[in-house]
Formats: structure tokens, C-alpha cells, sequence
């Protein structure tokens, strides 16, 4: 079996390839070879380019579709599933969003919505794993004594990123047995960030106050860290959806399909300490 991995120097797919890796037969999609990670067959191409990608899809049994968010994220997905099937590919496990619908309250979850449908109906053997917000997005909120939290007070089912690649993983190894499943992630408990300075107080070894972030405090911040105006204010739709409470909930997916729990907040913490802040 040989499994394509696109995206494959962003966050997540870093991560499935860590959970792949020496169990089969691994290739990556990338648009610069010199920044290949390593460990895998490399091809070079853009999923916004199509005639870039037959020989990147050419011999693969399944593929991890990642597309980075944008407004031309559907343009991406569907060059990428028309490669698949003019290469004979047999199963295409897709990352899609956290409440991707035509009603979702983002931009992006609206765009994923389109995909995933296309997806459905393009004849290939498909899974869509739609993950909730990562734990890792959370990487540099502690400055000093305080952790700088957005959004403010909502609850969120955040997952580890981990989680989502182990997962993912799974799926990919055996995809036949998870076809035609579209699987909503979560962590194993719905937290509000408010609610995690005594586990970071505890890691610390001081007190950490918390200082909450509207969506429009954050939005210049997320311009500053370097976010493209698109994806900035896409960012802030997804602010304003959670501090209302639109994340609060969990799954019991994650450990049904890997026979394990989900990481928590804390062991998410303990971690990524030296990330965090400190």
C-alpha cells in the first residue's frame, strides 16, 4: 500500500506521517523539495496546479487530503480529486472542518461544506474526518504570569493534534472498513479557557491569571503573527462562534474507532510546556 500525504509541512500531516511511518509505504506531496520532511518518497507539486500532479498521484492506493484554508481551498480539493481518479486511487480520507455545513457560521466551514459534497459524489472511496480546534493553536498564549485566551468564555471540545493524526492513521491503514464515514472529532472534554490556569499553574509552578481576547482584540494579533487578511478574519468568524458556545460539546468518536482516550488538556499542557509560554 502506498498512502500520498498532502500538506505534508503543516501542522497535522507533520503528525500523520509520524503515526505512518514505518508501517507503509509513504509519499508526500510538497511544492519545494528542499523543504521535504523526511522519511518518505517524495513528489513535487501544487494542489492548485493540476497539471503538476500525475506523477505525484500515479501508484497510490489512498490519500490524506489536507487543503490549507483559503478561498480557493474548493479549486485545491477538486484538482486533487481529479488527479485521484484519472490515477486509478482507490480511497481518499479528507480533512475537512469542525461543523462544515452550508449553515456553518465561517467561511471555511462553508467551503469544506462544497468539498465534502464533491467528494461524496466523485466515485472514489472516501472518508472525512472533521476535527474540532486544536490544543496547539494555543501555542504562545502564556506571556509571563497570564494566559491570554480567545475566545473569551466560549467551551470547546478542543483536540490535541496528535489525536487527530493517530486517528487519521488508522483510517488510512485499513480504509475500506471506515467508507462512506464522515467522523466528527473532539477531545474528551469541552473546557473553557478560563478553566485551564490552574492546570497551567500547576505545570508553571506559579499562579497563572487568565486575560481574555475578544474575536476583535485577536484579529490584529493574528495579522501581526503573520496570517493573511483572509485567513485572519476567517480566524476571528470562528472566534465569534465559539465564545457563543458553538463548540461546546464532545464525541465519543475518537476513542471508538482507536480503543484509546483522547489526550486532555492537561497531558496537552505537561507536553507542550516549553510552547506554551513559561
Amino acid at each position: 500500500m502506498t498512502i500520498l500525504i498532502t500538506g505534508a509541512n503543516g501542522t497535522v500531516s507533520r503528525e500523520v506521517l509520524r503515526s505512518l511511518q514505518g508501517t507503509v509505504d509513504l509519499r508526500v506531496l510538497v511544492r519545494d523539495k528542499a523543504k521535504a520532511p523526511s522519511g518518505a518518497e517524495v513528489a513535487v507539486g501544487d494542489l492548485h496546479h493540476p497539471e503538476t500532479l500525475h506523477q505525484a498521484f500515479e501508484g497510490v492506493d489512498t490519500v490524506w487530503l489536507l487543503v490549507p484554508m483559503g478561498p480557493d481551498s474548493t479549486h485545491a480539493s477538486g484538482n486533487a480529486l481529479w488527479a485521484a481518479k484519472q490515477a486509478g486511487v482507490r480511497h481518499l480520507v479528507r480533512m475537512s472542518a469542525i461543523g462544515a455545513g452550508h449553515d456553518a457560521p465561517t467561511r471555511n466551514g462553508r467551503l469544506h461544506a462544497l468539498s465534502d459534497i464533491e467528494l461524496r459524489a466523485s466515485g472514489l472511496g472516501w472518508t472525512v474526518l472533521r476535527p474540532a480546534n486544536f490544543m496547539q493553536n494555543l501555542l504562545g498564549s502564556v506571556n509571563g504570569d497570564t494566559f491570554y485566551g480567545a475566545p473569551g468564555e466560549g467551551r470547546i471540545g478542543m483536540i490535541d493534534v496528535r489525536d487527530i493524526a493517530d486517528f487519521a492513521a488508522v483510517v488510512l491503514r485499513d480504509p475500506a472498513r471506515h467508507q462512506g464515514e464522515t467522523y466528527t472529532l473532539t477531545g474528551p472534554e469541552s473546557i473553557r479557557l478560563r478553566d485551564m490556569t490552574d492546570t497551567l499553574s500547576e505545570v508553571y509552578g506559579r499562579p497563572i491569571a487568565y486575560q481574555p481576547l475578544t474575536p476583535d482584540d485577536a484579529y490584529p494579533v493574528l495579522l501581526q503573527a503573520g496570517l493573511k487578511e483572509w485567513d485572519a478574519e476567517v480566524t476571528k468568524e470562528y472566534l465569534k462562534a465559539y465564545d457563543a458556545g458553538w463548540g461546546d460539546y464532545t464525541t465519543p468518536t475518537f476513542t471508538a474507532v482507536t480503543g484509546r482516550p483522547g489526550r486532555t488538556f492537561a497531558q496537552f499542557a505537561r507536553d507542550y510546556a516549553d510552547r506554551l509560554g513559561g
